[in-house]
C-alpha cells in the first residue's frame, strides 16, 4: 500500500513538472562510462598530436639531409696533397704515400715533339739585328728590373755572332733577353693549367672536356693511376732566375756547340733519336744531347724534366712546401735541391747560386710577360 502510493506520488510530481515544462529522461547506466572513455580518448589524441607536431621539424631535418642535400664527395687526393706539403722539409713521407713517385714515358714528350714537327718560320738573326729589335721595341734589361714587365718578343735561334761578343756584359744581357721571354711564356702555359686544375678540384662533378683535359695532363707530366696530388706537385712553374742561371752554366751563356747547332739551353740527355754527340764522351758513350728544332722546344723539354723525372723529386717537394707557405718561390733555396742535375753535385748548385746573385737574376722572378690574350691579361 505504501508502495502504490509512493509510485502515485511520483507520477504526480512527473505530470506536475511536465506541465511546467520540464524535460525528464531515464537516466542511462552506461552514460557515466561513456564519458570517462571519450575524456580518456580525447587525452590520448591530444598527447599523439601534440607529440607529432614536436617531432615534425627534426624529422623534416632528417628527410632533407637523406633525400634533398647533395652527396658530398671528398677528394682524399686532395687532402692526401695538403697533408705532404703540410710536412717540414726533413720530415720523411710516410711509406703508405705514393704522392710524385714513378712516371710513365710514354706520352711525356708529345706535346714537345708536336711542337718539333710544326713548320718554323724562324729565321737565324745576326747579333746586331736582334739588339735593334730590342731596341726598337724599347725592350731592356733595366726597364724589366724596374717596371718587371716583358714585351712578348719571341727569338727562335740563337745569333752565331754571339761568340764573338767580346765584351762580357753586352753578351750576358743579350743572352737573357733572348731567353727571358721564352722562359716566361712556358711558365705561363703552367699557370694557366694550374689554374684550371684547381677549378676543377673546387667541382663536385666535372664536365666531360675537363674529364679528357685532366687525362691529357696526367699524360704530360708522367702520373701514375691518375693522382691528383702528384699532378698538382708536378705541375707548377720553375723559377726565372733558376731557368737563366742553368741555360747560362750549361751554354756558356749561348756559346756553346748544343746552343748554336742544335739550340739546346740545357744540356739534356737522350739515349735514342737525334742528338749531338759530345766532344768530351768516350767512345763506348751511348747519350747524346738533345737537339731541338727552336730555343723554345728546349725551354719546355726542360721544365717537363725538372717537373717529372725522379732526381727532382726533393726540388719538386720544396716547391710545394714554398707554395703552401706563403705562395712565393725562393729560387736560392730551390736551387740547392738540383744537385742531381750535373755530375759535380753540390759544387754545381753553388755555381748556380753564384750565377744568380752575380747577375742579380732574382730580380726576373716577379717579372710578368705583356698579355697576348684575355687569359694571359688575368695573370698580370
Amino acid at each position: 500500500m505504501i508502495k502504490k502510493n509512493n509510485q502515485m506520488k511520483l507520477s504526480e510530481i512527473r505530470k506536475y513538472l511536465l506541465a511546467k515544462g520540464f524535460k525528464i529522461s531515464r537516466l542511462n547506466k552506461n552514460s557515466k562510462t561513456k564519458e570517462l572513455k571519450s575524456l580518456y580518448l580525447t587525452f590520448l589524441f591530444s598527447l599523439l598530436l601534440i607529440s607529432f607536431f614536436f617531432a615534425l621539424p627534426k624529422g623534416y631535418q632528417l628527410s632533407t639531409k637523406i633525400f634533398l642535400s647533395p652527396e658530398e664527395i671528398q677528394n682524399k687526393s686532395k687532402s692526401k696533397f695538403e697533408n705532404t706539403i703540410a710536412k717540414k722539409k726533413d720530415d720523411k713521407i710516410s711509406k703508405e704515400s705514393k704522392v710524385d713517385e714513378g712516371i710513365n714515358l710514354k706520352n711525356l714528350f708529345d706535346d714537345i715533339f708536336e711542337l718539333e714537327k710544326l713548320p718554323s718560320s724562324s729565321v737565324r738573326l745576326s747579333a746586331s739585328t736582334i739588339e735593334q729589335l730590342f731596341k726598337d721595341e724599347k725592350y731592356s734589361l733595366a726597364d724589366v728590373r724596374k717596371n718587371k714587365i716583358v714585351k712578348p718578343i719571341t727569338i727562335g735561334l740563337l745569333p752565331k755572332e754571339i761568340k764573338k761578343i767580346e765584351n762580357t756584359k753586352k753578351r750576358k744581357n743579350l743572352f737573357i733577353k733572348i731567353v727571358l721571354p721564352l722562359i716566361l711564356e712556358e711558365n705561363n702555359r703552367i699557370k694557366l693549367d694550374r689554374k684550371r686544375l684547381f677549378v676543377i678540384l673546387n667541382k663536385n662533378n666535372n664536365s666531360k672536356s675537363e674529364k679528357e683535359w685532366l687525362k691529357k695532363k696526367f699524360k704530360q707530366y708522367g702520373v701514375l693511376n691518375n693522382d691528383l696530388s702528384t699532378l698538382k706537385i708536378r705541375m707548377d712553374e720553375i723559377p726565372v732566375s733558376i731557368a737563366i742561371a742553368q741555360a747560362a752554366k750549361e751554354t756558356g751563356w749561348g756559346t756553346s756547340r748544343f746552343a748554336l747547332e742544335g739550340n739546346a739551353l740545357f744540356g739534356q740527355w737522350t739515349f735514342s733519336g737525334e742528338g749531338i754527340k759530345p766532344a768530351a764522351a768516350d767512345i763506348d758513350a751511348k747519350h747524346k744531347v738533345m737537339k731541338f728544332k727552336v730555343l723554345k722546344a728546349s725551354v719546355r723539354a726542360y721544365q717537363r724534366n725538372l717537373n717529372t723525372h725522379s732526381s727532382y723529386k726533393k726540388f719538386r717537394k720544396e716547391r710545394a712546401i714554398q707554395r703552401d707557405n706563403d705562395e712565393k718561390l725562393n729560387s736560392i733555396e730551390l736551387v740547392k735541391y738540383l744537385d742531381k742535375y750535373a755530375e759535380t753535385g753540390d759544387e754545381y748548385t753553388k755555381v748556380l747560386k753564384k750565377i744568380i746573385e752575380q747577375n742579380s737574376l732574382s730580380d726576373f722572378d716577379d717579372a710578368k710577360m705583356l698579355p697576348t690574350s684575355k687569359k694571359l691579361k688575368n695573370l698580370i
